[in-house]
């Protein structure tokens, strides 16, 4: 599975001679802030082609803003971000297009179209971006909907459906364009631990039968550790630690390791900074 486009979707697509390089997204230099907050500040960071990739951390230091500058939808104050050797933020309108349709989206609450039934939801990115005919559509969105197990769901709509099984069509929906690069974004949270299963089973196996590049942001350490091939530990801005699973557990940095074992107190601390506890219970001037 390659760059270029087939010709019956109508993308014209040139390949730079970059992308032959072992990453297929390498941020550099990255800073990027809301409201005056800086959010990175100088990140980098490398996804090794044909990997799964966990991008942690703390809530709030940034993870879901980094999927969207990947995929275009904000721009960086100062570094880039390159996907195929493609600087995103210098790609004009049509190019970037182009780009996106070379990437998959699964969003944290599956974001499925309420209208539609689970066989158009799958469907709709290949109406919207190719001119392949109707009979070639039905059996591209029922093969991706059987490799996620839900090829009998077709005609259900998305009120009928389980989180788990919301998760999956939209896992469907995500691939059904094969794209080279997946994006999810916390893909387990609401699951329960037999759909909880299903999924992380469903990354594994389509990233490696599919040949796709992974990158999963997630908070569950624990899930993730089991299918990541790499993970990258973001705080204040930049990357404090990268690594495998089982090295970043063993990991010198005390944040790190809180965050890997969930300990309730650390450099990130189980008390809110508050005057001393018992001059503010006996009612003394704070």
């Amino acid at each position: 599975m390659g760059w270029p486009t087939p010709a019956s979707t109508g993308v014209r697509w040139k390949p730079p001679e970059s992308v032959t390089a072992d990453n297929l997204v390498e941020v550099s230099g990255l800073r990027f802030g809301r409201s005056g907050r800086p959010i990175f500040s100088g990140l980098d960071l490398g996804v090794r082609r044909g990997s799964i990739t966990a991008i942690m951390g703390p809530s709030g230091t940034g993870k879901t803003t980094l999927l969207r500058m990947i995929t275009g939808q904000l721009r960086p104050e100062a570094g880039t971000v390159k996907v195929g050797g493609l600087d995103v933020a210098s790609l004009a309108r049509n190019e970037l297009f182009d780009l996106r349709r070379r990437m998959g989206m699964l969003f944290q609450n599956s974001a499925l179209l309420t209208d539609f039934n689970v066989f158009e939801n799958v469907a709709f990115p290949v109406r919207e971006n190719t001119r392949l005919p109707e009979a070639l559509i039905r059996q591209l969105v029922l093969t991706k909907l059987n490799s996620v197990g839900l090829r009998g769901a077709a005609g259900l709509m998305p009120a009928e459906l389980s989180g788990g099984m919301g998760r999956r069509v939209a896992m469907a929906r995500a691939m059904v364009l094969d794209p080279e690069l997946l994006l999810y974004d916390e893909p387990f949270s609401g699951l329960d631990p037999i759909s909880l299963g299903v999924v992380l089973r469903l990354i594994r196996l389509n990233n490696d039968a599919l040949g796709l590049t992974s990158i999963v942001v997630s908070h569950d350490v624990a899930e993730i550790s089991h299918i990541a091939d790499h993970c990258f530990v973001i705080s204040e801005g930049r990357v404090i630690a990268s690594g495998a699973p089982r090295e970043l557990a063993e990991s010198p940095s005390e944040l790190v390791r809180q965050f890997m074992t969930g300990a309730a107190d650390g450099p990130v601390p189980f008390h809110y900074p508050a005057p001393d506890y018992a001059e503010q219970l006996l009612g003394k001037p704070q």
